[in-house]
């Protein structure tokens, strides 16, 4: 993807298979790959772009990933931007019957992630195998399952590829991989500090805010991605 800005959020970048290019306005240059994350803290404002390396252009490959954009408290809206890529390996990992997963981001089931964050959150990519199980913690106060390939099973709800499902607050939830597994993404965290904005790729607690980006954005105000000079437009609406 070419350049483009966003304001007032994080975005976080996981992937199962294949592997982008980031690059920023910061100056960073950093590839990511399965297990990996890449979080980016727009802050005050950024721009990036994400690309496919010529090497896997010319050889063929296949994505799967998941990025997910995480609201920014009203304190740290404004915050000076920031990208931080935390490979794999430093990432807690275990197992749970058939399942493996990962901590992407926050604390979850006593264990924490090195990722920087700024409110409470958990964010956990679960593999599991068919008919596998796992029990979804209590320990925040807002939870969601997200399934990014295959389907899985809660009480009598059946979800697939592309489903969300929030759960309730209160006691561990139990869910079933169905018959060809489940790639799923455990997200959640405490409630955020009132309702945001959303506008192409700006986040904010107010629209004035969002105006303001996208007058940034349409008169070059924000700083450029070095090595990468293209742009995607501001859009007509």
């Amino acid at each position: 993807m070419r350049p483009h800005p966003h304001i007032g959020l994080a975005t976080v970048t996981y992937l199962f298979e294949g592997g982008i290019f980031h690059r920023d306005s910061l100056g960073y240059a950093q590839a990511i790959r399965p297990g990996d994350v890449n979080w980016m803290t727009a802050g005050s404002g950024i721009a990036h772009s994400e690309r496919t390396e010529p090497e896997m252009r010319r050889t063929g490959f296949r994505m799967h990933g998941v990025q997910t954009w995480v609201a920014l408290p009203k304190m740290h809206e404004e915050t000076a931007p920031a990208f931080e890529h935390v490979a794999a390996t430093r990432l807690p990992a275990w197992r749970q019957g058939g399942a493996a997963l990962r901590l992407i981001v926050g604390t979850y089931a006593g264990k924490t992630a090195p990722t920087t964050h700024f409110s409470p959150i958990f964010y956990v990519g679960a593999e599991l195998a068919a008919g596998a199980g796992i029990a979804v913690s209590p320990e925040h106060a807002e939870r969601a399952v997200y399934v990014a390939d295959g389907s899985a099973v809660i009480g009598d709800r059946t979800l697939v590829v592309g489903d969300l499902a929030v759960l309730a607050a209160g006691p561990t939830v139990d869910l079933m991989a169905g018959a060809d597994g489940a790639k799923l993404m455990l997200l959640g965290g405490a409630a955020m500090d009132g309702p945001r904005h959303i506008w192409w790729n700006f986040v904010a607690s107010t629209k004035e805010r969002i105006e303001q980006a996208k007058a940034d954005w349409r008169e070059g105000r924000f700083a450029k991605v070095p090595g990468d000079p293209e742009f995607i437009p501001l859009p007509d609406r």
